[in-house]
């Protein structure tokens, strides 16, 4: 489905971009004066997308600016919501495992995700764990985001959290490897009264 999604996503950009980039391109060539195809709307320099008499045209119909403005709002609102969407770090739903009779079965990556937080929550000095599964589902990649207690030692938690959980996921899954971006943070804590 991912692949599906990407493909059909990329299809769009495309078909956005040559359009952009050819509506772009005739309207530059009207503007400087270049010869445009005859159906093209605009002819010279002095040509305007609409003449006074459309823009008056619809003055007494009420509806129509409003209209009109509303349109091009649901319009832009749209493309931020579609350029965030591009944005967002997309979460792996599945993870190929390797069955060993060369089929495959495959994997809820949000079970893997729960078992790789809950075994690095349990270390000693990590008081929380969030773990994100990107990439391919044939070669996944872990983002691990670890609350830190006062007394934790960095280094410890990670070589403990590489020998142990992330190579606990990595053969449970049967993959050949699974890298791992890990962000530490300080947990919050309130001072403490001494008497």
């Amino acid at each position: 489905m991912t692949a599906v999604l990407t493909t059909v996503n990329r299809v769009l950009l495309g078909l956005a971009g040559l359009v952009l980039i050819c509506a772009g391109g005739a309207v530059l060539a009207a503007g400087l004066g270049l010869s445009v195809p005859s159906w093209w709307p605009w002819y010279g320099r002095t040509d305007v997308p609409l003449s006074e008499a459309d823009r008056h045209r619809w003055r007494a119909d009420g509806w129509w600016w409003p209209t009109v403005i509303l349109v091009l709002a649901v319009l832009v609102v749209l493309a931020l919501w579609w350029l965030l969407a591009q944005l967002r770090r997309a979460r792996l739903a599945e993870v190929l495992v390797d069955s060993g009779d060369g089929a495959g079965a495959l994997l809820r990556g949000r079970a893997l995700e729960g078992v790789l937080a809950g075994e690095a929550g349990t270390m000693d000095g990590v008081a929380g764990a969030q773990v994100m599964l990107v990439g391919r589902r044939s070669s996944p990649q872990a983002r691990i985001s670890l609350q830190m207690e006062p007394h934790a030692a960095p280094d410890e938690t990670l070589g403990r959290l590489t020998d142990e959980a992330l190579a606990h996921a990595r053969d449970s899954a049967g993959l050949a490897e699974l890298p791992a971006e890990v962000r530490l943070r300080a947990v919050r804590h309130r001072a403490e009264r001494v008497s």
